[in-house]
């Protein structure tokens, strides 16, 4: 009897179903921290398959507490997330999306509504209460007085948190404004006024009859921050264009200035000047320059010039600037205490070499260089807060199994707690869940690349693999869990990958961050040569060495500039990739960008302007047509605001017309970043259900 039942369990274990791809997207992610200027209180923003709501806490207990209750699936975003600086009010935005290169402020209908929701500023009480949508805008900013600005229609508007009464148009400029900044006292209101070719810095005083223009330029100005008595301010200034047509190709430094000015007078000095370097040049990580006046007259500022994203302190009165972070890593999610004596950022450093490959929290001291390390280990910590009364710091923690979650540390023991655990639902297959490897490459050129290698014990012997190229291209894949949420839904896909027996290597091509500016910035990328692409052939080329891989079954897939690179991979290399899923990739840098309209009114071209149209085709992958050979499935949104959907369409006529085996899938009214949870778990699970049908 025990024989039989023996047999009649095997077949059973055979031919047990997998989890399907809803299993692994089945997470939290907490997508925005903050904490008040004042007292204990912090507040996040989390995504529950598809309903995002806000979540408060208050020390020294900092039980979560659900402060919103969205309950549906509906693709709204909730960005701006701030507390007011009495811990009374927390305000958001909820609509648009703010990851994309356009019409970003503009709603987002991924339900096809009938009447689409609108892109909204939202006040709640701290204490909890319904939430009061103030009116359509975006961007706004708390004074520490319970003022709030906001944006809409490219125009000012203001309100009393405290008030019933409507919100006002504050006044009315040429323009549109970007960039809010209270005045410590919260009387006045710094602003850019963005304006053809050029942008200058306003300050807006109620009562006032006119707004005053601060050293205004034919520069374009910007990030103006208050000094701590609110007499100054300090800005960026970056040089508008213009002249003589300079070449495309060659790579040149990108100037910018640290400048200050009184509100007594109408003249800016400058502060600093970025040394005139390509790695000098304007910084375009994550906050961009993160310019900050902090405690003791001290400017603080994010810089590439060293050759990594480093902060740096200058007195106001002059002075060469201090270098806060040595060493070889880059700093992200910059923040200043509110006593304005500590900065907190995120940076792939450590004691474990691996660190270059995840982030921990750091905290700097604006007066020397001094970076003690806040949090460390083989997990992965951002975004980093501190309480308004210093005693405890808050950030977004994860680790390779376990979903990005808030967790505090008091400052006095500095032992993490992590908030929200039991949000991870129970049939999240946490355990399942690999810890991915640090693979480094060698490109053909030379050039070193960092990977992560996700393998698990399940399927054959030499396993079919799949090459992961993630977009941007400024990002870098980690080992764990991803802080942004687009680039979490190819972790959680990479990780399903290997439980339905994949080899997946996830590439950190260059053009990605966190290995220094020439890394960041090579020569010869994009649609001046496409250099990273050697990167993927290299992935492709170590995967099919691999005594665990099967060399004849090595797929490729990516979205937005990993789209790109697997349309390249396919088109190039066919013999290699026997098949791949391009996600809302670019394919022609020539025909549907600016480049050949750039001169459209000027007389005079670039000197090598015709050089660079062509390098740019020899850079796109339909310039590869005729050597394109494998199947792909092609996926893109048609609410895509980073990527013309067109790019998509011509794609599909080109396969047609080659013959290449092609199928596709269309989502309606999603963008670019799968607003709608329903829709990534659609397109992600249709990426695995191709790979097993190609290559299994």
């Amino acid at each position: 009897m025990r024989k039989l039942l023996l047999l009649l369990l095997f077949p059973l274990q055979l031919f047990a179903q997998p989890l399907p791809f809803s299993a692994f997207k089945n997470y939290p992610f907490t997508t925005e921290l903050c904490a008040a200027a004042t007292g204990e209180r912090i507040a996040w923003a989390m995504d529950e398959q598809g309903r995002r709501n806000v979540y408060v806490a208050e020390g020294p207990a900092f039980t979560p507490r659900m402060l919103t209750h969205f309950q549906q699936d509906d693709g709204q975003e909730i960005s701006s997330l701030s507390i007011s600086a009495d811990g009374r009010w927390v305000m958001f935005v909820r609509g648009g999306d703010h990851g994309a290169n356009w019409d970003d402020g503009l709603p987002v209908n991924p339900l096809s509504a009938v009447t689409p929701l609108k892109v909204q500023v939202a006040l709640v009480p701290f204490a909890g209460g319904d939430v009061k949508f103030i009116a359509e805008g975006d961007y706004p900013a708390f004074s520490s007085n319970n003022r709030i600005a906001f944006i809409k229609s490219g125009q000012v508007w203001t309100l009393v948190a405290d008030s019933s009464a409507a919100p006002v148009n504050a006044f009315t400029m040429r323009g549109t404004a970007d960039d809010l900044s209270w005045s410590p006292d919260g009387s006045r209101l710094a602003f850019v006024s963005n304006r053809a070719g050029h942008a200058i810095i306003g300050v807006y005083t109620a009562g006032d009859s006119s707004i005053q223009w601060i050293a205004p330029s034919f520069a374009m100005d910007g990030s103006p921050q208050w000094s701590p008595d609110g007499k100054s301010l300090v800005f960026i200034r970056r040089p508008s264009g213009g002249g003589k047509p300079d070449s495309l190709l060659a790579r040149k430094h990108r100037p910018w200035s640290i400048m200050t000015a009184s509100l007594n007078g109408n003249t800016a000095t400058e502060l600093w000047k970025a040394p005139e370097t390509l790695a000098g040049s304007f910084p375009t990580t994550h906050g961009n320059a993160n310019l900050h006046w902090a405690a003791g007259n001290k400017i603080v500022f994010l810089s590439y010039h060293d050759g990594w994203p480093h902060l740096y302190a200058i007195n106001a009165s002059g002075g060469a600037p201090l270098l806060l972070t040595p060493g070889s890593f880059m700093c992200e999610h910059i923040k200043l205490s509110a006593d304005g004596k500590t900065l907190l950022c995120s940076a792939n450093t450590g004691a474990d070499p691996l660190d270059i490959d995840r982030r921990h929290v750091i905290k700097i001291d604006i007066e020397k260089p001094s970076v003690q390390a806040v949090s460390s280990g083989a997990g992965l910590e951002w975004t980093p807060v501190m309480t308004g009364d210093g005693k405890a710091m808050a950030f977004i923690s994860a680790t390779a199994q376990r979903p990005p979650l808030p967790a505090v540390l008091s400052t006095a023991n500095m032992e993490p707690v992590l908030l929200a655990a039991d949000h991870i639902p129970a049939a999240f297959p946490q355990q399942q869940l690999v810890t991915p490897r640090q693979v480094i490459l060698t490109a053909a050129d030379g050039v070193k690349v960092h990977a992560q290698l996700f393998t698990s014990g399940n399927g054959a012997a030499k396993k079919p693999a799949i090459v992961y190229i993630h977009g941007g291209p400024p990002r870098q894949m980690l080992l764990g869990w991803n802080y942004s949420d687009y680039y979490a839904n190819a972790y959680a896909c990479n990780q399903y990958l290997a439980s339905l027996g994949f080899v997946v290597l996830s590439v950190n091509y260059r053009l990605g961050i966190g290995y220094g500016f020439n890394f960041h910035q090579p020569a010869h990328a994009g649609s001046n040569g496409a250099d990273e692409y050697l990167d993927i052939k290299a992935a492709g080329t170590w995967l099919q060495q691999q005594s665990f891989v099967n060399p004849a079954k090595i797929g490729v897939y990516g979205g937005s500039y990993g789209g790109f690179l697997t349309a390249m991979a396919l088109a190039k290399d066919s013999k290699l990739f026997a098949a791949g899923v391009d996600i809302h990739g670019v394919h022609d840098w020539v025909g549907r960008s600016s480049l050949l309209t750039a001169f459209d009114n000027s007389y005079e071209k670039a000197p090598d302007y015709a050089a660079a149209v062509k390098l740019a085709w020899q850079s796109s992958p339909v310039a590869y047509m005729k050597t394109w050979k494998s199947p792909v499935l092609v996926i893109h949104g048609d609410d895509d605001r980073n990527v013309a959907f067109y790019q998509s369409i011509d794609l599909i006529s080109r396969l047609q017309a080659q013959h290449i085996p092609y199928e596709t899938m269309m989502i309606v009214d999603d963008t670019h970043h799968w607003m709608k949870n329903s829709n990534a778990v659609k397109v992600y699970g249709a990426v695995a259900a191709y790979f097993l049908r190609k290559l299994q």
